[in-house]
């Protein structure tokens, strides 16, 4: 089994800066993707961004230049780091990873437990 442990959520002041952490435990074979959702009181859980192996990114056009993805695939963590924060970032953060746990099988996908970001005005 795949654990993805989340920290460095909080609360925080429009314009602040924060940053998440993710690391992924167990049985890992590769992780190809690794990323960060989010999902806000109401609405559906949408995408953040993500990293490949390769250290290709993509991201949500509402945080291109404020958010900046990165891992250290040595260490199966990801990282977010949010600068600029407004109010309407507050959500909670998911961490997910496209996990192959043996090279004889496809990869599955796993989600971490969530962590709170507030974002005050």
């Amino acid at each position: 089994q795949v654990q993805l442990v989340e920290s460095g959520g909080g609360l925080v002041e429009a314009g602040g800066s924060l940053r998440l952490s993710c690391a992924a435990s167990g049985s890992i074979f590769s992780i190809p993707v690794m990323g960060w959702y989010r999902q806000a009181p109401g609405k559906q859980r949408g995408l953040v961004a993500t990293i490949t192996a390769a250290g290709s990114t993509n991201s949500a056009d509402s945080v291109k230049g404020r958010f900046t993805i990165s891992r250290d695939s040595a260490k199966n963590t990801v990282y977010l780091q949010m600068n600029s924060l407004k109010p309407e970032d507050t959500a909670v953060y998911y961490c997910n990873a496209v996990v192959q746990t043996t090279p004889h099988f496809g990869p599955s996908n796993y989600w971490g437990q969530g962590t709170q970001l507030t974002v005050s005005s």
